[in-house]
C-alpha cells in the first residue's frame, strides 16, 4: 500500500504548476460554420422573461404587464432583414487547390 504525501511550500500553499503550451493538432481541412443556418428570433429573450415572471408572480400579475406588452410588440413587429450569406465556403472551395501548406497542396 503507497501513502501519498502532498507536500506544501514553507507559506502554507500548494505548490503551483507551470502552464503548459497549448498544443494544437495539424489543420487538415477549413471549415467555416454553416451560413444557411436560421437566425435566432430575437423575440425568445422577451418571451423567457414573461415566462419567468409568470412563474415568480402568477399569471395574472399586474407587474407582468409591461413584459407582456413587450412580447406583443415584438411578435406583431415586422421581420427583421436577413444578413446577407457568406461567400467564404465559395471562395475556399475555388482558392484551396492554391493553397499549400508545407510545400504540399491541401
Amino acid at each position: 500500500m503507497q501513502l501519498f504525501v502532498r507536500t506544501t511550500h514553507s507559506s502554507g500553499s500548494p505548490p503551483i504548476m507551470p502552464p503548459k503550451p497549448i498544443r494544437l493538432p495539424p489543420l487538415e481541412v477549413l471549415r467555416v460554420k454553416n451560413p444557411k443556418r436560421n437566425p435566432k428570433n430575437p423575440c425568445t429573450i422577451v418571451m423567457s422573461s414573461v415566462l419567468a415572471c409568470w412563474a415568480s408572480a402568477g399569471y395574472n400579475a399586474a407587474g407582468c404587464a409591461a413584459i407582456e406588452t413587450q412580447l406583443r410588440q415584438c411578435m406583431d413587429g415586422p421581420k427583421p432583414q436577413p444578413a446577407p450569406a457568406n461567400t467564404i465556403n465559395h471562395h475556399m472551395g475555388r482558392l484551396g487547390k492554391h493553397i499549400t501548406y508545407n510545400g504540399k497542396p491541401t
